[in-house]
């Protein structure tokens, strides 16, 4: 079985943070796996000029984690929808509980 995937960052845009000197995303984001050239939701990101951040995490675009959201305007809900989100707000992924014979 395979084990859980891990996803980076693709984004429109990007800024250098001054205390660390690291770039983070900006703009929009989308989640990316890292030797694909396109975006999990299925935007090339040539074409569609998404710049590639592979030291910043999937789960670190959203304003609850508090980790490099601070200029992230949109998530992309079709990458959130596969790539997860989780955070303290969350819904628990959906099972079935009661499956047919």
């Amino acid at each position: 079985m395979a084990g859980k995937k891990r996803y980076a960052v693709a984004a429109s845009g990007s800024w250098t943070d001054e205390e660390d000197g690291r770039r983070l995303p900006a703009g929009e984001v989308h989640a990316w796996e890292q030797g694909m050239n396109q975006t999990v939701c299925g935007l090339s990101l040539h074409r569609s000029r998404l710049t590639r951040l592979s030291h910043v995490a999937w789960t670190d675009t959203f304003p609850e984690s508090g980790g490099a959201a601070d200029r992230v305007r949109r998530v992309c809900p079709r990458c959130a929808s596969v790539a997860g989100r989780r955070g303290p707000d969350a819904r628990p992924r959906w099972q079935r509980v009661n499956p047919r014979p």
